[in-house]
């Protein structure tokens, strides 16, 4: 299958490949040249490892013995068989990405990426080494490593924002474990480290390196393709409770920073599957919001640090994809991306946005807001849920209201509230004095909810992981490790 760059300034690529490079040379995201053909129905009668089997090989049929890569991917490592439940509360139905190794829905993908890779690797015959760089804003970095720890032949370095992650997502990094991996603090905030990261394929691009580079961030179609699954999983637990008929339209509220989580969405609608309104939760960094519904993508903003700091983005590299997807037009895309990258903003023509708004709504959620949402849900349903989850919840009230739209709503839940737990406990009305894991204990004693085995295990591992840079010199510690 041919993967073209959303630039259109660089050849195409098989799947394989396009997973091998991560970024294009001319600075794109691969995109699929033309979307398969795919039997959406017969795929919901499957496992949801069955159901990964068969998307994956769709999007990309050219990395092979795709069943046993899935099964090493998630065989063992996560809470449930269904990988990914989905859970009704209230009146809506919310979607758990957080039973995974790290407690995030970065797991889903980042299990499986490291087969994708080392299987392309395998088949394009490659034997050098392959170093993967990338840029978190929080829980991208944790699932990372722990899917490349120790993965023969690939290495990882890990970039993350100063003072830009919760304590807990910072001790999941900085106690990692594995002889191939490397963690490193920027000074500076995530859209600091992505860009860098972006700036260190271009610079390198030519260069005779002792590695060859790659990206776990979801600017790799490897790392977005595995996502599609658990919105066809949600689609089937609605199903098999009669809470929808086949065929019903579902809509999906998505907190969503980068923008990856949700494009999963917007695939899995062009695969064929029922989806409604795809509604992209931002928090108080709304320039995502205020995109969708003027069709100005503006980042000359201030990027405010919030509870909800996965979504303290102000460059979401996904939406890139999603103008070539419904533009055809790589001439556009380039010019966009060139006006982002020059004058800090640009603005879609007006038949875009009206493509773009037939299928996305888009709204935000502050920390006041987010904090108040957790309190009632908790009260309400007893459910607990992290500040990231509550902006997709607050959005999807919002939406309902507005609309008044009968279609059942999926609220994807992106982290386990003991990510969070001090902007969660004060949401209940607990004590937030003390230490991060005092936090943890204390919100499990009022609540119930067990505390994931991998957060009460951070307490006691060393930091194995200091270093702190500023963006300058991005490259010259990926050069120099």
């Amino acid at each position: 299958m041919d993967y073209i760059s959303t630039r259109g300034r660089s050849p195409a690529v098989d799947s394989a490949q396009a997973v091998l490079q991560g970024l294009a040379p001319d600075g794109g995201l691969y995109v699929p040249r033309v979307l398969p053909e795919f039997d959406w129905q017969q795929c919901l009668k499957l496992s949801s490892q069955q159901m990964s089997q068969a998307i994956l090989s769709a999007l990309l049929p050219d990395i092979p013995n795709m069943g046993e890569l899935v099964k090493r991917a998630y065989t063992g490592k996560f809470e449930t068989e269904e990988l990914t439940p989905t859970v009704t509360v209230g009146g809506m139905h919310v979607l758990e990405l957080f039973r995974g190794p790290t407690s995030a829905f970065k797991d889903v993908a980042l299990s499986m990426l490291p087969q994708l890779l080392t299987a392309a690797r395998e088949e394009k015959g490659i034997t050098q080494e392959i170093r993967i760089l990338t840029a978190t804003s929080g829980d991208t970095g944790k699932a990372a490593l722990v899917g490349f720890q120790d993965v023969p032949g690939v290495s990882i370095c890990v970039f993350y924002p100063q003072g830009g992650v919760s304590q807990v997502q910072r001790a999941q990094m900085v106690t990692q474990e594995g002889s191939n991996v490397l963690v490193c603090a920027v000074e500076g905030n995530f859209d600091d480290a992505q860009t860098g990261v972006k700036q260190i394929f271009q610079e390198t691009q030519g260069q005779a390196l002792p590695f060859r580079l790659s990206s776990a961030n979801s600017i790799n179609i490897g790392r977005l393709a595995p996502q599609l699954m658990y919105y066809f999983r949600a689609y089937k637990d609605l199903l098999d409770r009669e809470v929808i008929r086949l065929g019903d339209p579902v809509d999906f509220s998505v907190p969503t920073g980068n923008f990856g989580d949700i494009l999963a969405g917007f695939l899995a609608k062009k695969l064929g599957l029922p989806v409604g309104r795809l509604i992209c939760a931002s928090n108080a960094n709304n320039v995502l919001t205020d995109f969708i519904r003027t069709g100005t993508y503006d980042r000359r903003r201030p990027l405010l640090k919030t509870t909800s700091p996965s979504m303290d983005i102000l460059v979401s590299s996904n939406l890139e994809r999603l103008l070539y997807l419904l533009s055809g037009d790589t001439a556009l895309v380039d010019g966009l991306m060139k006006d982002l990258r020059e004058k800090g903003f640009y603005q879609v023509p007006e038949e875009l946005l009206t493509a773009i708004q037939a299928e996305f709504d888009g709204d935000f959620c502050d920390d006041a807001r987010a904090e108040e949402v957790m309190g009632r849900v908790y009260r309400d349903y007893g459910y607990l849920m992290d500040p990231h989850t509550a902006s997709g919840w607050a959005a999807a009230e919002a939406y309902r209201e507005k609309t008044e739209s009968k279609n059942a709503m999926v609220v994807l839940s992106t982290a386990s509230p003991y990510k969070f737990s001090t902007a969660v406990l004060t949401a209940i009305g607990g004590d937030t004095q003390g230490s991060e894991f005092e936090r943890m204990d204390r919100l499990n004693a009022i609540t119930g909810v067990p505390v994931p085995k991998p957060l009460a295990e951070l307490r006691d591992k060393p930091q194995r992981h200091t270093d702190v840079i500023p963006k300058e010199r991005m490259l010259d510690f990926v050069l120099s490790r």
